[in-house]
């Protein structure tokens, strides 16, 4: 119990920052959202499967090549925090200024009415895996939570519940996009949202940087 006591704020912070960035859209949600609205939500709901695909799979890599690192070099847990908080902080500044922007969302979706789902996500997969901003994310995600000599349930708790919410942040994008109500109503509160984004961006990148290794 008292290690669970150690890890856990880790752990859901981990989680929580992941939820940001997944509620924040990046070209791979841009393209779900477009798949969606623009082919049909069986699409996009294949690709954004594919794109949770990836995920799962950039979790498991960069929980894995950290947690090999670490073990034979602790330090290393200090470089990496700084490099994940500053990409945080950056990630803060995009959302900050898509919040000032007068420019809606622009949602591209990947065309081919003739591809069936496993084509989409296929490509959903490839988009994700191929994609190195992704990388970055993860890192900063995982580091949030795996700390010095941290036993193997903690990479697991966090590439298993940031899994999960990926897959289920990106099914609700497809399903919701398809509608044209909460298409308007993402436009109109899209200012605000991207606001509040940048504003936890900012604090879990700070408290990245300000974490003790």
């Amino acid at each position: 119990m008292d290690q669970i006591s150690v890890y856990l704020p880790g752990i859901v912070l981990a989680y929580s920052v992941c939820l940001i960035g997944l509620a924040s859209p990046g070209p791979n949600i841009l393209a779900v959202i477009g798949t969606s609205m623009g082919v049909g939500r069986r699409q996009g709901t294949a690709l954004a499967l594919g794109v949770a695909a990836g995920s799962f799979c950039w979790a498991v890599l960069t929980a894995a090549g950290l947690s090999a690192l670490l073990a034979s070099y602790a330090a290393a847990l200090t470089a990496i925090k700084i490099g994940g908080g500053c990409y945080l902080l950056w990630l803060a500044f995009k959302s900050f200024r898509s919040a000032a922007s007068a420019h809606d969302i622009e949602a591209t979706g990947f065309s081919g009415a003739t591809r069936g789902s496993l084509g989409y996500f296929t490509r959903g997969l490839m988009v994700q895996m191929t994609n190195p901003k992704a990388a970055l994310a993860w890192i900063a995600i995982i580091s949030l939570g795996l700390q010095d000599h941290a036993p193997l349930w903690v990479g697991f708790s966090i590439v298993a519940g940031t899994s999960l919410l990926s897959l289920i942040i990106h099914f609700v994008y497809a399903v919701a996009f398809s509608t044209p109500a909460m298409v308007r109503f993402y436009s109109r509160a899209r200012r605000w949202i991207q606001g509040v984004l940048g504003a936890a961006f900012a604090i879990a990148g700070v408290r990245l940087l300000t974490s003790r290794a």
